[in-house]
């Protein structure tokens, strides 16, 4: 399935935990909306392949654990079941009729009013006779769907072993196996890396074809890097381009005003990052393709478009349709990135009833950044989830930890040759032990505790949501949302929330959610008090010099905001009078942390 090559929608669905979109494209695609699949997880994958066939009738064929090069095998058959599904349901769409089926409708509708499809739409709505019929025809003919991507994330990469403990080769790791998997899909989509370069998967491309361009200059296996600044954008750019493999988009994504993992910066602030990416556009685009026309020519294969460029766009606590249009228009960007918002839309999203209640009734409190994560990385966590009750439950039985089945964050050989996750209950009974020993201390054992088993309830939901248990009833929900989320209350339609992006509707709001810019202000300057907080006593010259590095670029990050208001219109004034005094506030706050210090 090709894809248009510019989106009919200015967002796009980013991943969200390992289920919550594993199947948005068999709910938005149809409606030209581009969403992400994580395809780590191969046991998900199976199940709901499994599960979609049995409800939609059609054949299935398990790929059971035993079948060589399992994972790489899964992750092919969902993605070209997804692929299957997504044709047939836009082949049935443009065959609808506009006076009697809501869907061809909802498709258009869901457009932005200045897209040329829309207004066409508008104009077919007014028409009669020859004319309708014939705008109508024009209309179903422009019907594409959504891209189907796919997300890596980097570091999830383990090592894997066969049933006698021996290595397998490095091929069969889960962050390349699951490359291969998508690389020998049927899809014309892309492939999105988040959380650093890992130079194995990125040299691993290099083996699939579809990785580079064809005869036309067309990629059918695109590559997308999520990237928190500029400097980032530019090392992996390279690292890829020497390859011959062109990065076509950058998703700049706040390092803390997002969901999932967490990725901060040293108090570099988005608005300044995307005014250096906005400058360095032109710079970032001939290098790298100056690069990767170089190596293509050199292998002998297809060259580049010579006017190609890298889209350039971003995500993370958007709230309302004037930040989105703001941040798209003034930094010149391709697209926004819309995320936990949908986690209360079921018809974009898996969400299970029960999760979305806790999600709706919780206190802004109760969205905070955790420890939970076994990879070490801050992670965004719901305090009320079903997770973290069953979390603290197995403590309080004495049984602290999870049974861990799936293994993919087993990192840790502290106490083996073969790693085990920190968030099992053998890692855990075993610094259990140890503190009993007195060989670490209760303080140390605590931190370890809040480990949480993110394979089983990053997945779960999305499984319960299709009306049935998880493996080995494994019911417990983690979830992930951005602390955006907390200034959405109730569950919205489809419809309702794309209009409210659009800007044709506003839902209500919490009315205390300050401007996106604003809260990730707030979000780094708690995360610099909590650093300072539980900094050891006897902080060394390396730690004062990354505390002086942080506030100075919060300040000039505030500095620059506070001259950026300056040329903002907002619907209201006091919008931009709400944003000067609460970007005044934290300014006195980090004056203040450098008085304390």
């Amino acid at each position: 399935m090709q894809v248009l090559s510019s989106p009919l929608h200015t967002f796009h669905i980013p991943v969200m935990g390992l289920g919550f979109t594993v199947d948005s494209p068999l709910k938005v695609a149809k409606y030209g909306i581009s969403s992400c699949v994580s395809i780590i997880d191969d046991f998900l994958l199976e199940d709901m392949r499994k599960l979609y066939s049995e409800n939609l009738e059609i054949s299935y064929k398990e790929i059971p654990d035993t079948e060589p090069d399992v994972k790489a095998k899964r992750t092919t058959a969902y993605l070209n079941f997804l692929n299957a599904q997504v044709e047939t349901q836009v082949a049935g769409l443009r065959q609808q009729d506009f006076e009697l089926d809501r869907e061809i409708n909802v498709y258009f509708e869901l457009l932005p009013e200045n897209h040329p499809l829309f207004l066409l739409y508008m104009k077919m709505l007014e028409s009669d006779g020859s004319e309708k019929k014939q705008l109508q025809e024009k209309l179903r003919m422009a019907i594409e769907p959504g891209s189907i991507d796919v997300n890596i994330m980097t570091k999830v990469d383990k090592l894997n072993y066969d049933t006698d403990g021996k290595e397998l080769p490095r091929e069969y790791s889960d962050a390349l196996a699951a490359l291969r998997g998508y690389a020998q899909s049927d899809l014309d989509s892309a492939v999105i890396f988040s959380a650093g370069l890992n130079p194995a998967l990125y040299a691993y491309m290099e083996q699939f074809a579809d990785f580079f361009p064809d005869s036309t200059g067309h990629i059918k296996k695109r590559v997308v890097l999520k990237v928190s600044d500029y400097r980032s954008a530019l090392i992996q750019g390279k690292f890829l381009a020497k390859k011959g493999i062109w990065v076509s988009e950058f998703r700049v994504e706040s390092g803390l005003n997002c969901g999932g993992h967490a990725f901060a910066t040293e108090g570099y602030l988005m608005g300044p990052i995307l005014e250096e990416f906005k400058r360095n556009r032109q710079v970032l685009a001939q290098t790298l393709a100056e690069s990767c026309q170089q190596v293509l020519s050199d292998k002998g294969l297809a060259a580049l478009p010579t006017d190609i460029q890298p889209k350039i766009t971003y995500q993370g606590g958007l709230g309302d349709a004037q930040e989105d249009k703001f941040v798209r228009e003034y930094y010149a960007l391709d697209g926004t990135g819309w995320g936990s918002p949908f986690l209360l839309v079921p018809e974009a999203t898996s969400v299970d009833e029960d999760t979305i209640q806790r999600l709706i009734n919780a206190r802004k409190s109760d969205f905070y950044l955790s420890h939970s994560s076994p990879l070490g990385v801050p992670f965004n966590n719901l305090r009320t989830s079903s997770g973290e009750e069953q979390r603290k439950a197995r403590i309080q039985k004495n049984r602290p930890g999870s049974p861990c089945y799936k293994k993919f964050l087993s990192f840790s050989k502290e106490f083996s040759d073969i790693p085990i996750c920190t968030a099992s209950r053998q890692y855990q009974h075993l610094k259990l032990k140890q503190q009993e020993s007195g060989e670490v201390t209760a303080e140390e054992v605590a931190k370890v505790l809040e480990k949480d088993c993110l394979c089983e309830g990053l997945s779960a939901s999305a499984i319960l949501r299709q009306g049935t248990n998880p493996r080995r009833n494994l019911n417990a929900v983690t979830i992930c949302p951005g602390p955006n989320l907390a200034y959405f209350k109730g569950v919205f339609s489809l419809k309702e929330m794309v209009d409210h992006i659009y800007g044709k509707i506003n839902l209500n709001l919490d009315p205390e959610r300050p401007h996106v810019f604003v809260k990730e202000v707030q979000l780094y300057v708690d995360y610099l008090k909590n650093e300072m907080a539980n900094a050891l006593p006897e902080k060394t010259q390396k730690v004062e010099a990354y505390y002086d590095r942080f506030r100075k670029n919060l300040t000039e990050g505030i500095h620059y905001y506070q001259n950026l208001v300056e040329t903002m219109k907002p619907d209201a004034e006091e919008v931009l009078d709400k944003m000067k005094k609460q970007l005044n506030l934290l300014k006195g706050e980090i004056q203040q942390l450098t008085l304390t210090v």
